[in-house]
């Protein structure tokens, strides 16, 4: 186990494997690092893939003060790349990880050399709030098991419920969910809820690559007025590279690993 201890007394567990050029993998709310366990096999044999906890994941903790905003959870991202030693590097992030990713590659351009951003709004319509707000009082009340449950209904395909290993993979999601603090999801998704990202976006400097699912009902490609998704974004940065995989939902590096990945390779050998 490797711990990176930031500024604010954060400790943050991480973990590299592969070579090649960097590329540091941002995990959604209720999963810790193992939202990649099915894409970062795949993604090693091209390049040095940096999986971490955020605080309150698996083993990354807290320091004295926990943040209130994107963006001072960004900083603490900002400050885990500078302790492991790094100028600059590329960033995946899917769903609260892409937002995160969003955020530091505005405020922190010259850390960021490519951006690869999956499944996820700037801003979250009022839809997305109420899906979210079932998800907190699960938490609060049934645990993260029940948050797993909850969110793999809204978070996968229909066919994917018809694949021989569906029931393995949503016992593996309980897993990993349970390795997470009730905690830190709720506050989690409550600073996701308080966000609105689509100022940073035209201020991206780097690269970007837009992965969406087609079925994806939790952040979907057009949402209401009220949010700003892929529809808005593509229009926001046209520079943007954007793909849609067809039958899969907002759990793509779980649903289509093999797909992901050959679209992330693709994109940043060019």
């Amino acid at each position: 186990m490797t711990l990176a201890i930031l500024p604010g007394g954060e400790k943050i567990w991480y973990r590299k494997r592969g070579s090649g050029a960097p590329l540091l993998q941002i995990h959604g709310s209720a999963f810790g690092h193992r939202n990649f366990e099915k894409m970062t096999p795949l993604m090693e044999a091209h390049f040095e893939v940096i999986d971490f906890d955020l605080p309150g994941y698996g083993e990354s903790t807290f320091g004295p003060e926990k943040p209130s905003s994107m963006e001072e959870i960004a900083e603490q991202v900002y400050h885990l790349i500078k302790a492991m030693g790094y100028e600059k590097l590329s960033i995946h992030g899917t769903s609260f990880g892409a937002m995160i990713g969003l955020t530091l590659a505005g405020r922190h351009p010259e850390v960021v050399d490519k951006l690869i951003l999956s499944c996820f709004l700037a801003r979250y319509d009022n839809a997305a709030r109420i899906m979210r707000s079932t998800w907190k009082r699960a938490a609060r009340d049934s645990g993260m098991d029940a948050v797993a449950d909850l969110t793999s209904v809204a978070g996968f395909a229909r066919s994917f419920y018809d694949r021989p290993n569906a029931q393995d993979q949503l016992a593996a999601m309980r897993e990993a969910f349970c390795n997470n603090t009730p905690e830190a999801f709720i506050a989690g998704t409550e600073t996701i809820e308080k966000t609105d990202l689509s100022g940073y976006v035209s201020q991206i400097q780097a690269p970007v690559l837009l992965l969406g699912g087609e079925e994806d009902n939790m952040t979907p490609f057009h949402p209401a007025p009220s949010g700003v998704g892929f529809a808005q974004i593509v229009e926001m940065l046209p520079g943007a590279e954007l793909v849609v995989l067809k039958e899969c939902g907002h759990y793509l590096v779980i649903e289509q690993p093999e797909q992901a990945t050959d679209h992330i390779v693709n994109f940043m050998a060019r």
